[in-house]
């Protein structure tokens, strides 16, 4: 499996290492995305994606810090999505390495384009070539909305 490393981080392809609870609980709590997301459908997205975990290491241990998930036909397109860096961590430059990492992907390099949507991060995503694209060629049908959860049980930020 492929694994990169930066001082005392690492980027690794291993789902059998992702922390599926520790996605589940920012996906559904903390993002603004994927509120009320159930951890099978989690799962399941996980299942049948190109996966990036982040992780800090601690001697022979590590602990799940961040994620992306890419979902792709290898050919024509590339979405980039449910990125994030848990908040301890931010700053240091990971999301930066992250989205380094994955645009620069051998299994990627075919890919026609790449998409992604974001609300807060246009800064980041411009350093890796991402623009602004014209809504109007864009269209999307509304399939299943994510149950959301009562607001005392949405974490306050």
């Amino acid at each position: 499996m492929e694994e990169w490393t930066k001082e005392s981080y690492v980027i690794s392809m291993d789902k059998k290492s992702l922390n599926i609870d520790l996605i589940h609980e920012f996906l559904t709590k903390e993002s603004y995305w994927a509120q009320g997301i159930t951890r099978e459908r989690v799962q399941k997205a996980v299942d049948h994606s190109l996966c990036f975990g982040v992780y800090e290491k601690n001697g022979d241990d590590q602990t799940q810090i961040g994620f992306a998930r890419i979902i792709t036909d290898y050919v024509a397109t590339a979405y980039v999505c449910d990125v994030f860096i848990l908040d301890p961590h931010r700053g240091k430059g990971l999301s930066k390495w992250l989205i380094e990492t994955i645009t620069s992907h051998k299994e990627l390099q075919e890919v026609r384009g790449m998409l992604l949507v974001t609300k807060d991060a246009h800064g980041l995503y411009s350093q890796y070539g991402f623009q602004p694209v014209e809504a109007e060629k864009y269209m999307k049908k509304e399939m299943k909305r994510e149950e959301q959860p009562p607001r005392s049980v949405m974490r306050e930020k």
